[in-house]
């Protein structure tokens, strides 16, 4: 029986949307960075070499937007500002500037129009760093976040086909294990019809509409397998009708982000032979139909330097523009490509040198090209740091937190939150006030006792450490100053007998502490005495040449939750494994297909449902058009503790990781939450990359990050 109907059979998983509502309970789980990504969007002129006084700030500052997009101004769009009289339009005023953009704020993802003075024109002041300055500023969100049960999460780029926009939205299951949700839709402006373009069963990314609107382009990964490492996404590129998704055409083998320049031309970014990333220009036939063999295909750009995402504006044929990571710099820039001359013209490095800028669109008139970057200072600590921030929670009554930490946990009487900051383990209160730091080493874990208050367990040590490297279970007083070191509360050290020791999760009694041990060169499952450690007990609950991980125990204290690879050791692949206490009992519960990632399980405190991370739904963009991740999959699900009723919570193309769930209801006005003062930027860009001609790490299976910090620890 093959593996999907495996999944079917015997776990049973079903996306219902009628599914038993949860109330008065918190989720907490940690994203990788996105603390520091603060993007907004900003532009620089086309016309000459810039320098910082012709860098304009396009956004406002709140929360996370990128993604951007110029539409050139219609009736259909313009008719969406009409209702705010703050902006006299007559009918289409020359100052008039529109932009479109992917904005997280409010909790939920959603697509905004704002509108304000163009920068062209004879009324805009110069001097005016900001487009935030001009007064006649209009704002409209394109979705309500309670339009249906079905949210809308867009983290794509968006486009515009006459009275259509035309976006990403990953809120259908594809209901294939590990298949990614991303299709592309199109709303219509005035009716809010909304029609999918994309055909079930299959992935599609990074659309263009064509100047005409006739036509749009996508990434598609079609049907095939995703092996599941980020950088090995394979995706070709499909043209189909904008009005209805027929006449579905492949039109270039491997390749991605694809960008019209008119109606028969088309560039897109690839991988070449020779290691680097690179622009190529597909020519389409102007009489026929459009076919794969009748396609002419050429590089753009040479070798030397990694080009992608490109951007093309109909209105100016002689150049692109196009996102690069070149040998001399560890950040990604944005430069022109003179098709004439073949020769790049810098941006973005003559402004900030020292940040990243990411996917670059080009404004109507060709005057200016947009794209979005962190809008703080990689140099800048952060006093005010985002601690907790309210997401949309499909579940009712169910509240749905990011933190800034990992691993999370809720005190037995759900007043108080522990987690790690590598370094570092810190509580604070559950509205994210009153923080402070009871040990300063390396940890990873955290789980509060259930009986003796102000007690929690983690581990200290190398991270992603093997086997035999020294780890320990500790237990700290988190309320008792007097006896501890250097101003920490004291901690005891509970494991004795060597071997990667981590994990620890207590039982409801408080008596035992369940941990995952790799003393006999496996990393299995033990139990010992909560209190005293290994001295006071200790008795093996798992054996075998696999790695048992991840480990919770139930309220009800009849079972323990853990992830494992026992399918496939080595393998990579993780599964959710249940076992009592006792030792019997073992059987699988929620797998996400052969090779998927499901791991980190924590019990609801009804014990009737768990929370857990998963590579389910695939990948949400095109990994290359994101900062670097560990695994950009990982979403956050909720099931039955039978497998059944899975239902997936959070839809990022980030890596959210290291649930758990608490009693405690968190209202979103508890919330302490930064207004983004001195941010920081200082998450990396893809490590994949690499560099072709210098070394190994830019070929595929290489990962010179892999021992960073990480906020998703996979085994």
């Amino acid at each position: 029986m093959n593996s999907y109907l495996w999944l079917l059979l015997h776990l049973s998983i079903v996306f219902s949307a009628k599914a038993e509502e949860i109330s008065g309970n918190t989720i907490l789980f940690s994203t990788q960075e996105r603390a520091n990504y603060a993007f907004d969007l900003f532009s620089l002129p086309t016309s000459h070499p810039p320098d910082n006084d012709d860098e304009i700030a396009l956004t406002d500052g709140q929360s996370v937007n990128f993604n951007g997009y110029f539409p050139p101004p219609s009736s259909s769009i313009l008719s969406l500002l009409l209702p705010n009289r703050s902006l006299a339009l007559d009918p289409t005023p020359p100052s008039l500037q529109l932009l479109l953009y992917v904005t997280e704020r409010l909790g939920f993802s959603n697509i905004y129009l704002d509108a304000y003075n163009n920068f062209n024109s004879i009324d805009f002041n110069p001097t005016r760093r900001s487009a935030l300055e001009i007064p006649s500023r209009i704002q409209v969100p394109l979705f309500n976040p309670k339009q249906g049960d079905a949210k809308i999460s867009m983290k794509d780029r968006p486009s515009v086909a006459g009275d259509h926009l035309i976006y990403v939205s990953t809120h259908e299951n594809s209901g294939v294990p590990r298949k990614s949700w991303a299709a592309v839709y199109s709303t219509n402006f005035i009716t809010g019809k909304t029609r999918r373009l994309t055909p079930y069963g299959i992935a599609d990314f990074s659309p263009s509409v064509s100047p005409s609107g006739i036509w749009t382009a996508v990434a598609s990964s079609g049907e095939k397998d995703w092996e599941g490492e980020v950088k090995n996404l394979n995706t070709d590129i499909y043209v189909f009708k904008t009005v209805d998704g027929s006449e579905r055409n492949k039109l270039v083998d491997h390749g991605g982000w694809p960008c019209w320049i008119d109606d028969f031309t088309l560039y897109f970014h690839r991988r070449s032979e020779d290691g680097w990333w690179s622009i190529y220009r597909a020519s389409l036939p102007r009489l026929g139909r459009i076919r794969t063999e009748f396609i002419a295909i050429e590089r753009v750009t040479p070798p030397g330097l990694h080009a992608f995402t490109p951007a093309a504006s109909p209105s100016n044929k002689n150049f692109i523009a196009v996102a690069t990571r070149r040998p001399s710099s560890d950040f990604r820039h944005i430069e022109l490509f003179d098709l004439v001359r073949n020769e790049f013209r810098e941006l973005t490095r003559r402004v900030s040198p020292k940040s990243h800028h990411y996917n670059p669109f080009i404004s109507p008139d060709s005057t200016r090209v947009g794209y979005h970057k962190c809008r703080g200072n990689s140099k800048e600590g952060t006093t005010d740091p985002l601690m907790l921030e309210n997401l949309e929670s499909p579940l009712k009554g169910l509240s749905l937190f990011r933190i800034d930490g990992s691993f999370p946990s809720f005190s037995s009487d759900g007043e108080r939150v522990a987690y790690v900051g590598f370094p570092g383990v810190f509580v604070m209160n559950r509205d994210g006030s009153t923080r402070r730091e009871v040990f300063p080493g390396t940890a990873f874990s955290t789980a509060w006792d259930w009986k003796r208050r102000g007690v929690i367990y983690t581990s200290i040590g190398p991270i992603f450490a093997e086997e035999s490297t020294d780890v320990d279970i500790v237990s700290i007083a988190v309320d008792d100053d007097k006896n501890g070191k250097m101003g920490f509360p004291p901690y005891k050290k509970l494991s004795i007998s060597g071997g990667n020791n981590a994990f620890p999760s207590p039982s409801p009694d408080g008596r035992w502490v369940v941990f995952r041990s790799g003393r006999s060169g496996y990393k299995n499952l033990y139990v010992m005495d909560a209190i005293e450690g290994e001295k006071g007990g200790l008795r093996r609950l798992t054996e075998g040449p696999w790695t048992d991980t991840m480990c919770n125990w139930s309220p009800d204290g009849e079972w323990i939750a853990f992830a494992s690879d026992r399918d496939n050791p080595g393998g990579g692949s993780y599964a959710i494994y249940f076992i009592h206490p006792n030792g019997t009992g073992l059987k699988k519960v929620v797998h996400s297909g052969d090779s998927g990632r499901t791991n980190h399980p924590w019990f609801s405190p009804d014990g009737k449902s768990i929370v857990f991370t998963s590579d389910y739904a695939g990948l949400s963009a095109e990994p290359i058009a994101n900062p670097d991740h560990f695994g950009p999959y990982g979403d956050i699900f909720t099931a039955k503790v039978d497998g059944s009723d899975i239902r997936r919570l959070t839809h990022n193309p980030y890596e959210d990781g290291t649930p758990s769930w608490g009693s405690t209801f968190i209202k979103p006005i508890d919330v302490v939450e930064s207004p983004y003062r001195g941010v920081r930027c200082l998450f990396d860009d893809c490590h994949w990359l690499g560099h072709a001609n210098k070394s190994e790490v830019g070929k595929l299976g290489s990962h010179p990050g892999s021992q960073r910090r990480p906020v998703v620890v996979k085994c």
